[in-house]
């Protein structure tokens, strides 16, 4: 499905966009389906959010980037139901962490968005030590 709306600034950096409720409804999945998105050339996985009554989709920093479009710019926006298993690839060291501590278990309970915000956490770190001190934010997160 494809349809044309405004990117939305809302409050200083977030950024989304409205779904018509025909386009929801056509997915065929609820009211708030798993989605991949497509602008442009560039492609992303989200999950359609109802927020003031209105269905939205964020886009973030980085998609905005990829995608070439800013705040108050008219895109043209083609979605799909994702329908695809939702995993993240967890790295060496955090894997080893959360075992070594006992708490894979925990990491699998959680969302896959709450795993993929610990495991970019973890990976977005330039210095090891950094990295290091990440991995253990994501421990004391689980404990």
């Amino acid at each position: 499905m494809r349809f044309t709306t405004t990117l939305e600034l809302h409050g200083k950096t977030a950024t989304g966009f409205q779904v018509p409720p025909e386009v929801v409804a056509e997915l065929g999945s609820g009211k708030k389906p798993k989605v991949t998105v497509h602008i442009g050339r560039h492609r992303y996985r989200s999950t359609v959010a109802v927020y003031g009554g209105v269905f939205m989709l964020p886009l973030s920093a980085e998609n905005r980037t990829a995608a070439g479009v800013s705040a108050g710019d008219t895109i043209t926006v083609g979605l799909a139901l994702d329908t695809a298993e939702r995993t993240v690839n967890v790295p060496d060291d955090l894997a080893d962490a959360l075992n070594t501590a006992g708490l894979q278990a925990a990491f699998d309970a959680l969302s896959f968005s709450k795993q993929r915000g610990h495991v970019e956490l973890v990976t977005g770190a330039k210095a090891a030590e950094t990295r290091r001190r990440r991995v253990d934010r994501v421990l004391a997160a689980l404990r």
